[in-house]
């Protein structure tokens, strides 16, 4: 398994010959750099999100149409852009699970917001979710945009993922120090991965805290368009 940040809450995962793309931001992006995109989205299957604002969902569409891959997510905004950009999607809701090839993804509850822009002011999308993500013996944990949520028991228990990628730069999410006592709280992390760090000075800066509040977890904090095999 091979997992790529491509800063801010974008990620790269290539597992069971899926290459999934994560919440693909790009455009506008201040810590990207702008020419490695295509080696970004390249051989890409499928597009996950984990809800509608443009610091998630801003490139999904131009991919989309551009690799002529499917969206997959919340039922409401999968089905809008379905009717209204004739992209492929593949929607569902909290607690459905959907089978990529050989990997399993179960779209699960977050607690943040979701909309869209339009000429009349943001647009509701769906609810904000999270992923659980199955394959080659693993299972990865993406938080997507969220708060500390008494729901993690059950994701823990149900799911045990041992692989959690956390939003954790805070102000819009948790921050270091939530996301350590969740992941404390709640589950068994072997890897960590933190997000929605970094890209602007009003978040999170440095991961060091995440780290020093887990140890013996292996708190990765990969440079942007840099990939850690596990």
């Amino acid at each position: 398994m091979k997992i790529t940040w491509l800063g801010h809450s974008g990620f790269r995962i290539e597992i069971a010959g899926e290459i999934l793309l994560v919440d693909p931001w790009f455009t506008g992006n201040p810590v990207f750099p702008a020419d490695r995109q295509p080696e970004a989205i390249a051989g890409a299957t499928h597009i996950l999100l984990t809800h509608g604002h443009g610091d998630h969902s801003g490139d999904a569409l131009a991919i989309a149409k551009e690799l002529g891959v499917p969206l997959v997510g919340i039922y409401d905004l999968m089905s809008h852009w379905e009717a209204t950009e004739g992209v492929s999607v593949i929607g569902f809701n909290k607690g459905g699970t959907v089978t990529l090839g050989d990997v399993a993804v179960t779209l699960v509850n977050a607690t943040h917001s979701s909309s869209i822009g339009t000429d009349h002011g943001p647009m509701y999308v769906g609810g904000e979710a999270g992923f659980m993500i199955a394959g080659e013996g693993h299972v990865i944990y993406v938080s997507g945009d969220t708060d500390v949520l008494a729901d993690m028991a059950i994701f823990a228990e149900l799911h045990k993922p041992d692989i959690g990628i956390l939003c954790a730069g805070g102000h819009f999410t948790m921050d270091m120090e939530r996301a350590a006592f969740a992941a404390r709280k709640f589950f068994d992390f072997k890897v960590v991965f933190p997000c929605h760090y970094k890209t602007f000075p009003l978040l999170a800066q440095s991961a060091q805290p995440l780290a020093d509040a887990l140890p013996g977890v292996d708190v990765k904090t990969p440079e942007v368009m840099e990939t850690v095999e596990i």
